[in-house]
């Protein structure tokens, strides 16, 4: 990696710890540049504003998020052909995976946004919007191929049931932090996984 995005990567690492931690009102362009060492014109050189540092920094996220998500789901179907316990061990290992955070998950930058969408220009709070239905729109695939062969035990909105991955993952970040028990997040991740599991298999299995 060449000095300057080395230079670009560390301002939006700082970035991103600080706004988790406080919000994005509440970081400075000031404290960031102190904490990397650089002048204020070196990171007007990579950031125009804050408004595109938040772009950057939002858009380095969801990117990351689709990777991890893309790894889990799809090394689940690796190891079972069948939709609905593909998902099932999507889910267990996705659960696992936050499991393996000692210090808990460090927050959400979409659900940060979501707070402070009165600072964002329109291209953040769009891109926040489509990073929000691109998780429907991930688990919506899913679950639709799973109820064309197992049929719901009860009537549910699989749109809603979606959105209730992102709640889950959103509630139990909130969770974790609140009552400073990371393992809060992965067990509200398995708590999922049952419902999914008796909605959709036969009442005999």
């Amino acid at each position: 990696m060449r000095k300057g995005q080395e230079t670009r990567e560390r301002l939006m690492d700082i970035a991103e710890a600080a706004i988790l931690t406080k919000g994005f009102g509440a970081t400075s362009i000031d404290e960031i540049i102190a904490e990397a060492q650089i002048t204020k014109s070196g990171f007007f050189y990579h950031f125009r504003d804050k408004n595109e540092l938040a772009r950057a920094l939002l858009q380095r996220y969801v990117d990351r998020d689709e990777e991890v998500l893309d790894d889990i789901f799809l090394r689940a179907r690796e190891l079972h052909d069948d939709p609905l316990h593909a998902f099932l061990i999507g889910l267990k290992l996705f659960a696992e995976m936050m499991a393996d955070l000692p210090k808990g998950h460090p927050g959400c930058l979409i659900a940060t946004y979501c707070y402070n969408e009165r600072l964002f220009d329109r291209e953040v709070c769009d891109l926040n919007r489509q990073a929000v239905l691109a998780w429907r729109q991930r688990f919506l695939t899913e679950l639709n191929e799973i109820s064309k062969i197992y049929p719901p035990r009860d009537k549910v909105d699989l749109e809603a049931l979606a959105d209730m991955v992102s709640s889950t993952v959103e509630g139990g970040i909130v969770m974790s932090k609140a009552l400073g028990q990371p393992k809060i997040l992965a067990e509200q991740i398995l708590l999922f996984r049952s419902y999914v599991k008796l909605l959709f298999l036969p009442a005999a299995a």
